[in-house]
């Protein structure tokens, strides 16, 4: 981060003030006179007029809906990523769990690791909410098994809060409830019985709603 800014973002001072301290010496860095335009990070120790700053990290967190066709990764290996979709100012957020490729909806960023935490901590058991479109309709039997029972996946069993019926006759498009999240899971669960998942769509992740939020379309939110 340059100095200036570091100063700004710790003092009430605007940055073209902190230039003007910076310049009349009155900024030391690590003990030694600071100089415009340098760059300084967390662990520097910066002084204003013989008092050490410390910067103030605001907690910053966002929710994106993420269209389909994006990772959730800043290196996409030839594939677009989510990070694509965010402004300069957002990109050192990191995010909250996952959704895959092949899937949509409510994706949180954050610098706020208490929240990070408490959101994807096995322990914490944060409900997630799901649109899903299947091949073919779901069959009673199922619908019951993965409510009740559950089925064995190689990682473990896979089971469903609650599975409610979206569609209006075809059987096909369904609410997924869990809380829990491993990898492509809900796809995994539903292969298992012999059905494809064609959409994937997060619509809310713990207190977190997606609401009207245009696909490719970010907004902040207060924790």
């Amino acid at each position: 981060m340059r100095l200036n800014k570091f100063i700004a973002a710790s003092t009430d001072l605007s940055r073209r003030a902190a230039d003007a301290a910076i310049a009349a010496g009155r900024v030391v860095v690590n003990g030694k006179m600071a100089e415009q335009g340098m760059d300084v990070t967390e662990t520097d120790a910066v002084s204003l007029d013989g008092r050490l700053i410390r910067l103030v990290v605001q907690n910053i967190t966002i929710m994106l809906n993420k269209p389909v066709g994006y990772v959730v990764s800043k290196n996409g290996q030839g594939s677009d990523t989510v990070y694509d979709l965010l402004p300069d100012e957002y990109q050192q957020l990191n995010p909250v769990g996952r959704l895959d490729k092949d899937s949509s909806g409510l994706l949180l960023f954050t610098n706020d690791g208490q929240l990070a935490h408490s959101l994807t901590h096995p322990s914490k058991q944060k409900m997630k909410v799901y649109e899903v479109t299947l091949d073919k309709p779901l069959q009673p039997l199922h619908h019951q098994m993965l409510v009740d029972y559950g089925v064995r996946l190689e990682d473990g069993p896979s089971k469903f809060a609650e599975l409610r019926w979206i569609g209006k006759n075809d059987g096909t498009e369904w609410m997924v409830v869990m809380h829990e999240g491993r990898n492509r899971q809900i796809r995994r669960t539903f292969d298992a019985l012999g059905y494809t998942v064609q959409t994937l769509h997060r619509t809310h992740f713990g207190n977190f709603g997606l609401g009207d939020l245009p696909s490719g379309k970010l907004r902040k939110v207060t924790v």
